[in-house]
Order: structure tokens, then C-alpha cells, then sequence
């Protein structure tokens, strides 16, 4: 088995879906929220502690992976699973958002990408076909095609060669894929409509098992993003998962549900954490004001954990302090805190009441400003 996705439920007060996504490693009820694991850990956990804080599915990334330590390598562990000893599910970026990243130092052609190491200055190429390669040796149960994210504000010319050229590297790398691993197929096309719907006909004519969305979360705003989503929902095909690939802070995972989201992930809640930001059933805190210095309070009671437990008082301290304990605590926090979230929005789904629950939601979320 690869994959396979159940539809269970469509929530009549907002369209928002509730199923269950299955793989070789588990399955799992969606809407879901995978924590990045970019360079084979989640950063500052251990992997008994992102059992805990995630549903079991997580994220890693093919390109740093591929850089340091190097497919080879880790398919000798027997895949990231074996080399990071987790025994949950995963799934595998292609690396192409970081490769285009790169923009000063890459050349693309129909081939691929051709770029420079940023950490050595080495001259590298990654395909539609070597980007599978890579991640067949990962090993994740859920992997990507290879395709262009052009920056958000690119003319339309430059939009729909990218779109069009990214839908040429998908068919080659379908054709490439060679394992049971579950090959989603992803729609860009920026904030133009007329071209994320050729992007999402080309991609769909293909036969992707799932398919994610790109090119969002990259500079547009969140009506933006928004308007997308909402155009996008009754194009996507209704019986496969979708996932909404760079997407965590609260409101928008909400609203991207609304739009028939099934599938997060995003640095949000552990790059905030390292930040010294705080996401607490209370609202969002910034744990190094001054004004918490005294604080003995929890940092959130309405979490059911040890961490939660812990003093703003004392959290402050770790972090003035630089001490590594700082960030494990808040990246724990932020982690179980959306695990707790997105348990709560398939519940609201499942009882028709999705948008009640997005206003009381913001109600004791959004309602303090640091």
C-alpha cells in the first residue's frame, strides 16, 4: 500500500473536510499538522518527544538532506526513519523551494537546475528524476514532484512558463518513480486564477495519488492566500488529500481548512520557539518581555502538560539566560499547542460547527497584543 484517503465528513456550517489519511507507517485523521524535521530532527526533540507533540506524520527535507550527510548514506540506515530513529510516518519535500531560493546562485533549463553549494561553492544539478531519486533512498511514505515556486510577484509571462515547465517535470517524474511511495503532484501559478486553474487541469491529468499546493505563504497576504484557496476548492479533485505546503500560523490553517485543506506543515511553531515566542491556548506571548520577569503563573493552563506547567518567570530566565533548555521547552509547547488545535478543528468539523469554533478561536487567541 501506498496511500489511500477517505473522505468522512463535510462540515455543513463551512465545507471544511474531516478524513483519514493512510500510509505504511499509520493513519491518521485530517485536517493535520506534520512538524518539520528538516535536517532529520525536529529541532531540540528527541524522537519519543515528537511522538508526543505530533499525530505520528512528519516532515524532512530533501535538499539539505541531500547536501549533508547525503542519500547514500542514509539509505544504508535504512532511510531517514532508520538514521533518525522514528518509527512514525513521513513525507519528503522535493528540495525545489529551497534550490529556488537560491536565486543569485542557480541557472534554470528544461533539465533541471543548475546551482552552486552555498556552503562550499560546489557546482550541483537536481532534476525532476534525480529530486525522486533522492527521495526514494529517504524513504518517506509520502514524496514530492520536483517544481519551480517563482517568487509571487513574477510577470505572467515568467508564471505560465514556470507552470507549464513544472507540469513537464512532474510527467517525468512520475515516470522516474519507481517505489510504492505516494507521489503528490503540486499546483503553483501564483496569485493569478487563470493559471492556477491550467495548473491544477495539467497536474490532475497526470494522476498524482495527492496534491499539494505551492507557491503560497511566500510574501502574498492572507486575504491573498485566501482568495486562492477558495478558488482552488471545487477545482481540486474531492476523493484525493491536499496538502498546503509552508502553512502553520493559526488563522491561516484555519481558513485553509474552510477551503478543503487536509494537510499542513510549516517552521512556524519551532522557529518561534527559538524566537522565544510562545503559542498558548491564551494567546500568542513573546516569553522575553520584561513583564513576565516576575510572572509565576503557568505559561498555559489550558494545556494538559509538564511544560505548560512551568513559570513565565522561569522560561524568561532560560532564554536571558541562553540556555538551550529554553528552546526545547516552547519548541515542545508550540508543537503540542497545534496538535491540540487541530484535534479541536476536526471536531468542530465533525459536529457541522467549524466556523463557530474559528470565532471563539479568535476570541481567546487573537485577543491580546504584546
Amino acid at each position: 500500500m501506498a496511500i489511500s484517503f477517505e473522505l468522512k465528513h463535510v462540515c455543513k456550517q463551512s465545507g471544511a473536510r474531516y478524513g483519514i489519511l493512510h500510509t505504511p507507517h499509520g493513519s491518521f485523521e485530517t485536517p493535520i499538522f506534520m512538524p518539520v524535521g528538516t535536517q532529520a530532527t525536529v529541532k531540540t526533540l528527541n524522537p519519543q518527544e515528537i511522538k508526543e507533540v505530533s499525530d505520528g506524520l512528519i516532515l524532512a527535507n530533501t535538499y539539505h538532506l541531500w547536501l549533508q550527510p547525503g542519500e547514500k548514506i542514509i539509505k544504508k540506515h535504512g532511510g531517514i526513519r532508520g538514521f533518525m530513529k522514528w518509527k512514525g510516518a513521513l513525507l519528503t519535500d522535493s528540495g525545489g523551494f529551497q534550490v529556488f531560493s537560491l536565486s543569485e546562485l542557480r541557472k534554470i533549463s528544461e533539465s533541471g537546475v543548475e546551482f552552486r553549494n552555498p556552503k562550499n561553492g560546489d557546482l550541483l544539478f537536481l532534476s525532476p528524476e534525480k529530486a525522486i531519486q533522492i527521495q526514494e533512498d529517504l524513504g518517506a511514505d509520502i514524496i514530492m514532484s520536483f517544481d519551480e515556486c517563482p517568487p509571487v510577484d513574477a510577470s505572467y509571462e515568467y508564471m505560465k512558463d514556470s507552470v507549464l515547465r513544472t507540469a513537464r517535470w512532474a510527467k517525468r517524474g512520475k515516470e522516474a518513480h519507481k517505489t510504492d511511495q505516494a507521489l503528490f503532484g503540486i499546483v503553483q501559478g501564483g496569485l493569478d486564477k487563470e493559471l492556477r486553474k491550467l495548473s491544477v487541469e495539467l497536474t490532475t491529468e497526470i494522476d498524482f495519488p495527492g496534491y499539494s499546493i505551492g507557491g503560497l505563504s511566500v510574501g502574498e497576504t492572507k486575504d491573498e492566500m485566501a482568495e486562492i484557496l477558495a478558488y482552488l476548492n471545487p477545482l481540486m479533485p474531492q476523493d484525493k488529500p491536499r496538502y498546503l505546503m509552508g502553512v502553520g500560523a493559526p488563522d491561516d490553517m484555519i481558513n485553509g481548512v474552510i477551503n478543503g485543506i487536509d494537510m499542513f506543515d510549516c517552521v512556524y511553531p519551532t522557529r518561534n520557539a527559538r524566537h522565544g515566542t510562545a503559542m498558548t491556548t491564551q494567546g500568542s506571548i513573546q516569553i522575553k518581555n520584561k513583564r513576565f520577569e516576575e510572572d509565576l503563573s503557568p505559561l498555559d493552563p489550558g494545556l494538559d502538560s509538564p511544560i505548560s506547567k512551568y513559570s513565565k518567570s522561569y522560561l524568561r530566565h532560560l532564554f536571558k539566560a541562553d540556555e538551550m533548555l529554553g528552546y526545547r521547552l516552547l519548541t515542545y509547547q508550540n508543537l503540542l499547542f497545534l496538535k491540540q488545535f487541530t484535534a479541536q478543528i476536526r471536531q468542530a468539523i465533525k459536529e457541522d460547527r467549524l466556523l463557530d469554533f474559528k470565532e471563539e478561536f479568535y476570541k481567546s487567541y487573537y485577543h491580546q497584543k504584546d
